[in-house]
This record gives structure tokens, sequence and C-alpha cells, in this order.
């Protein structure tokens, strides 16, 4: 049996998986984010590991299973963050998370030494604040002390790797979300690392993404309930994993929707998809030789969880209820609009200045209507992102959505009316980047032939079909959704 760990933003998802590819128990603990105005984004990577131990000592408990039977671990993990070690292997200082955006200066050095169309060729990526390399520089810059004690960076899954079997590794798939990684040689970008002022020494080794780094050892053995010696294959970064989950192997599978704390679409490709404006990035997929071109936000399921929150209805299921209440009533189509930028934006501005922003309030407007601009405003944004896609030649018929949100009929009915696209769910809409690394996992070791065995073992429901007069409606409504943020540019940049 395999176990796979999806170390994502709120928490370790621990998944335990047969032979066959069925997922048998999964079991989630959760860790605090620090979040301060100015962008930080920080975690603490022990209590990653201690969210670890304790999913997977539950997961067995859960399953009645024996440590004995597990035959690998494997890992899905957040990606472009820095996680600094010292010589030992201790930690410098806390884990500087995907959502950090205090590296603008850093990143703003970097482009005077590469033009940004330079890098994005390089890279697949614009240079941004959100990527590892400019945050690095930051810790350089503002915590001296930390940076001259640091030896190697890591991504957060090849941390837990390392504190699994004492190897430094890193592979493809989270390589190339840093910013530091060259897709056309498959190794780290000696002009990137250099334009940015570091050491190349900084880096770990990349290796394939089934590669087995290593076995648990005896004190990592003891801390988390599994048997000493168990394999560990080192996984990849979680977009990418989600992508195989949801069964995107090849430029034949189509196109997906991922709804978690950032949202994005995203195809399989043979080869890096160079978007003339720079608005899609693309990562190297975990299947060696694939690439996956993808349009991330921010804040897409952070933004309904922001609402829900933040408005904190009374009852045992207040998510369920705000949808309830958001399904019976419009917000776009009568004047409200919201702007999903809270944690600055990706695609399409590339810009850690973006602010979210409710536009068009009226006094009627209640719960309701909020959440309902909330939702419209997540596939506005995503719907960006589709643009950009299509545009470059990704023939887009249907769209498969997973994440948490992806659990509402009526939330995926909303996608499919403002994308103009049959929109359909996966069955596992939690699940899909936890069966990523269990097949890259299994893989590994020999279990799984290839990663064609992803296209079995999730299902898809029937497309929800779109609304031509919806579609219409929301045609104008995006455009003045793409207005108001035009408008709202400059004043963003004036804000603290």
């Amino acid at each position: 049996m395999i176990i796979s760990h999806d170390l994502g933003t709120t928490g370790d998802k621990a998944t335990l998986v047969s032979d066959d590819g069925r997922i048998l128990a999964a079991v989630t603990e959760h860790y605090d984010s620090d979040f301060e105005s100015g962008g930080k984004a920080e975690q603490d990577p022990h209590a990653w590991w201690r969210a670890f131990c304790r999913a997977t000592k539950l997961l067995l408990e859960k399953a009645n299973t024996n440590a004995a039977s597990v035959d690998v671990v494997s890992f899905s993990g957040q990606m472009m963050g820095v996680v600094a070690l010292d010589k030992s292997g201790d930690l410098v200082r806390p884990a500087i998370i995907w959502a950090d955006t205090r590296s603008a200066a850093q990143t703003a050095r970097i482009l005077e030494r590469v033009p940004m169309e330079r890098a994005y060729k390089i890279t697949g990526h614009r240079l941004n604040p959100t990527y590892s390399l400019s945050k690095i520089a930051w810790i350089r810059d503002n915590e001296p002390d930390a940076f001259a004690r640091t030896r190697v960076v890591l991504n957060a899954k090849d941390y837990l790797c390392y504190r699994l079997t004492g190897a430094l590794y890193s592979e493809p798939s989270d390589a190339s979300g840093t910013n530091a990684f060259d897709q056309s040689t498959g190794a780290w970008s000696d002009e990137m690392i250099a334009a940015g002022d570091l050491n190349r020494r900084l880096f770990p080794e990349i290796v394939p993404s089934t590669t087995i780094i290593g076995e648990v050892t005896a004190e990592a053995a003891a801390a988390s309930g599994l048997l000493s010696g168990t394999r560990v294959v080192i996984g990849g970064g979680d977009g990418p994993l989600a992508a195989l989950g949801a069964g995107i192997t090849d430029a034949a599978a189509g196109a997906y929707a991922y709804l978690g704390s950032s949202s994005w679409v995203s195809i399989a490709a043979d080869t890096p998809l160079h978007d003339p404006l720079m608005r899609s990035m693309t990562f190297n997929h975990v299947i060696p030789g694939s690439f996956v071109p993808t349009a991330t936000m921010q804040a897409g399921g952070a933004s309904l969880q922001w609402i829900v929150d933040t408005l904190a209805p009374t009852g045992d299921d207040p998510y369920g209820d705000l949808l309830g209440a958001a399904s019976a009533t419009s917000a776009s189509a009568a004047g409200l609009f919201f702007l999903p930028h809270l944690l600055g934006e990706r695609s399409p501005y590339w810009n850690p200045k973006a602010r979210a922003a409710f536009l068009g309030l009226q006094r009627h407007h209640g719960q309701a209507e909020m959440v309902r601009a909330v939702i419209e405003g997540v596939a506005f944004n995503l719907r960006t992102g589709l643009n950009a896609l299509s545009s470059n030649g990704a023939a887009i018929t249907e769209i498969d959505v997973i994440g948490g949100a992806a659990k509402s009929p009526f939330v995926i009915g909303v996608l499919a009316d403002v994308w103009g696209i049959p929109t359909a769910r996966r069955d596992l809409v939690d699940e899909a980047n936890a069966l990523g690394a269990a097949i890259v996992g299994g893989v590994g070791i020999g279990l799984f032939d290839d990663f064609d065995i992803a296209t079995r073992l999730s299902r898809r429901d029937e497309p929800v079909a779109f609304d031509a007069d919806e579609v219409r409606r929301n045609d104008r409504s995006y455009e003045l959704f793409m207005d108001a943020y035009r408008r709202l540019e400059g004043w963003f940049e004036e804000l603290p």
C-alpha cells in the first residue's frame, strides 16, 4: 500500500491508497499561517512535521492497517516557498510560503539583469515576488544573519522528505516553480541564480519525481509511526500532481480547473506554452518530458473561505447555508462585483500590490449577494486564464473541476455560465493531489506500470451545460470586471 501526503496551505492530508489505486482512508491535520500586512506569509516547518506524524498515525489507526503493509510514502507539496536550513540541517527561520509578496524590490533588481521576456523563456514563468528566487534574496537583504547561516533552501515537501530520510533533493515540478530553473535543460539556471546574486550551492540536487530518495530513518519512524526502512519517493509540486490526479497526463487529456486556496486552470502539453502576453506560466509535469501550462490566481478558494469566515453565519453548515442563499440571487447582473485579489495577483496581472474590492455595493445588498459576487469574481478571474491558454492553441471544449469548492453544483453552474464551456466535477474533488502523489510513488517502486493509470482512477460527473442567455449577460459583466481592475490599478500602487 501507499501513503501519500499532500502538504497544503492549511494542513497535511495523509491518504492510504491500495495497490490497485483505490483510496482507502484519509485524514487531515491542520496548522496555522502567519499572514501580516506588507505581504508576509509564513509557516512553521516544525508544524508541518508534527502534522505529518499525527496524520500518519491517525491514518494507520483509522484504516486499521499495520505500518508493515506500507510499501512507500510519497508527497505532494505547496510550491514556490523557501525553507532555509543551516549546515546541521536545522531550520534557520520560519518558511516563507507561496503567498508571500515582500520581495518586490529583489524582483526588480533581478529584472535589471534579466529582462522579463528572457526570464519567461528560461523559466516558463514571469519574474514575480511569489517565486522562491526573489524570496531567498529578500532573506539575504533583510535578515543577513539568517542568510549567512543558510546552506540549502528547500520547498515544503522536500523538507518533509529530508526529515524522513536525511536526504536533500528536489525534483523538476517543484523546481520549475522557483524562477531559478531552466526548462530547456532540466537543471538549475546559472543565469537566473547569478541574477539574484545567489550561490548555486544553495539549491539541492534535482532528481526525477519518481525517485526513491531514501528510507525512513529510525528516528523518523519513532516519531511518525512508520517502519524504519520504508521507502520514500520524492513526489511533486501540488499543481502538477493535481493535474495527474485529475487524469491530465498528455495533451489529449483536455483541461481542468482547481479550486483550492489558490486556484488555477491548466492543461498538459509536450512543450512549454509561452504566451506572448505572459499571462500564463508553465510548470514541469511529474511525467518526464511533459509540461503543465497553467494560469493561476492567488486567492480562489481562499476568497470563498474568507467570505464565509467573515460573514460567519450561525448553523451547522455555514458554507452550505451561504451558498444556498447565494444561488437564489444575482450579483454582477445587478451591478455588484468582487475583485478577488486578497493576496495580490498572479495571472493575468502579476501584481503583488493588487487588492480585493467590492464594487457597486448598494443598501439592499446583503450576505447572499456578496457571496454570489465572490464566486462570480473567482470565475471571471479564471476566465482570463482560460483565454490565455485557448489563445495559444489549447482546444478547450470541456473542463473538469477539482478542489473543495467543486463539491457545490451551484458553483459548477456559475463557472459554466461565466466560461461558456461545459463544466464537470471529478468525483475525487478533494483527493486529486493525494492520488497524484500516490501514483508517482507507485510508479517509483514499480507497483504501477505507468502514469496512465490516473485516467482510470477517477470518474467525472455529467458536464453541466451553460445557459446561453447567462453567458451573454456574463460576457458584458466580464468586460466590466476587467475594466474595474484597470481603473483601480494605479490606485493600488498608492496603498501602503
